[in-house]
């Protein structure tokens, strides 16, 4: 049986992102394209479909982390920032990613099933969420024509 942990990450986020792209519970909300995905950013994500990955890249992260809670996921999903001036020589800055959007797109995964709180610890992936998991790993790895992976098929 294949699972998460025997195909790529960026691979599954992709496919997840699109059986998530089906569900009616993980959607874009309507503040998503005014909004920064940390303070280290400039710009809000160009993507069209960055909430799909980002909710599926949760998933997978709740699924090998968890139980995890939102401010270790923040830290995940940070990244560097450098001064007021760019040409400023000095060490950059590490900071969190937003808070709002992992928090809103991890209530919006419990609202699908896939992810439950676990009292005092975060949050924590349910058997549907594993299965979703599992399943398209499977799928992915068919798809895969990569023969370093030939031996997990």
């Amino acid at each position: 049986m294949t699972t998460l942990y025997d195909v790529p990450a960026e691979d599954l986020n992709e496919a997840v992102a699109e059986r998530l792209d089906e569900e009616d519970e993980v959607q874009e909300p309507d503040w998503l394209k005014f909004t920064k995905t940390g303070v280290g950013r400039e710009l809000p994500p160009e993507q069209e479909d960055f909430w799909q990955i980002r909710a599926a890249s949760l998933l997978r992260k709740v699924a090998v982390d968890g139980p995890t809670g939102v401010g270790a996921l923040q830290t995940a999903y940070g990244s560097t920032k450098q001064g007021s001036n760019r040409y400023v020589v000095r060490p950059n800055q590490t900071t969190d990613g937003s808070g709002k959007i992992v928090r809103v797109a991890l209530q919006q995964l419990e609202e699908a099933g896939y992810v439950q709180t676990a009292e005092g610890e975060g949050r924590r992936i349910t058997p549907e969420g594993q299965s979703l998991l599992d399943d398209t790993a499977g799928e992915v790895l068919e798809d895969l024509d990569r023969p370093e992976l030939e031996r997990y098929a």
